[in-house]
């Protein structure tokens, strides 16, 4: 799929130096969740997951928020309906399968589905003035993003506490809790999100989209029961240019270059 870069996209795309930055661009209502922003964020997604050329996806929002959940117009009007769900766990189930990293980034309001599209990802980045929570019950529906995912990042207790009594985290308590990997102020988010890029590229893009499907496995299977699939992922691995390149520059003692960009 070519970039979808329009200034008026629902749903922006674009690709920098192998980074798919994926920009919710709905800023006069912070980003809220309709069914042009849901089909739109599911294809982009599945266009940044299938990109050989791109190393990790960046979600982020455009304007003074994140995501402030489902678009209450929209479904105070009847106009959200199953497909917008089903095309809603199809973002979500993207950025959570893709074989290359997934960053959120929480600035301003970042609730219900936004907080649901940060739990599908593998690290989540928040700025000090993030409000952080999710509602759902409120609004007579479940937390269908991140009801199972949720307990697996917090534990159950607190994540009861966040789904059921719909309560608010600040961002400093939602860093204690492993709510969100990373906090900073705004003024350092670029750099922040350059430190975690540079980490990214020291991996190895084979053992990285390896490491993260068994890490999100690991929640469904005894590690007892899957050797095979473990000495099989290894196997992908070790035959790998990746690993040729990092004994190359372990003889050469110089650090092993992953990627050309």
């Amino acid at each position: 799929m070519p970039h979808h870069d329009s200034p008026n996209a629902p749903v922006r795309y674009e690709i920098k130096e192998g980074v798919g930055w994926i920009t919710l661009n709905r800023p006069a209502s912070m980003n809220a969740l309709d069914s042009g922003v849901v089909f739109e964020l599911a294809q982009q997604v599945e266009a940044a997951a299938a990109d050989p050329n791109v190393i990790a996806v960046i979600v982020r929002g455009a304007g003074r928020a994140f995501c402030s959940g489902i678009d209450r117009t929209a479904l105070a009007e009847g106009t959200i309906t199953e497909p917008f769900y089903r095309a809603w766990s199809r973002a979500l189930n993207g950025l959570e399968d893709m074989p290359k990293v997934s960053v959120a980034v929480l600035h301003g309001y970042s609730i219900g589905g936004g907080l649901q599209i940060a739990l599908a990802c593998d690290l989540r980045v928040a700025t000090d003035d993030a409000v952080i929570e999710l509602g759902a019950t409120r609004h007579g529906l479940i937390p269908d993003g991140a009801v199972l995912r949720i307990a697996r990042v917090i534990g159950m207790g607190r994540a009861k506490a966040l789904a059921l009594l719909n309560e608010r985290v600040t961002p400093e308590e939602a860093r204690a809790i492993g709510l969100v990997n990373y906090l900073c102020r705004a003024s350092e988010l670029d750099g922040l999100l350059e430190m975690l890029v540079e980490k990214v590229r020291g991996a190895s893009p084979t053992a990285t989209a390896q490491t993260k499907k068994l890490i999100n496995a690991s929640f469904h299977n005894d590690p007892r029961s899957v050797v095979d699939e473990l000495v099989a992922s290894q196997n992908i691995c070790m035959a790998s240019w990746e690993t040729a390149e990092a004994n190359r520059a372990w003889k050469e003692k110089r650090e092993a270059r992953f990627h050309r960009t």
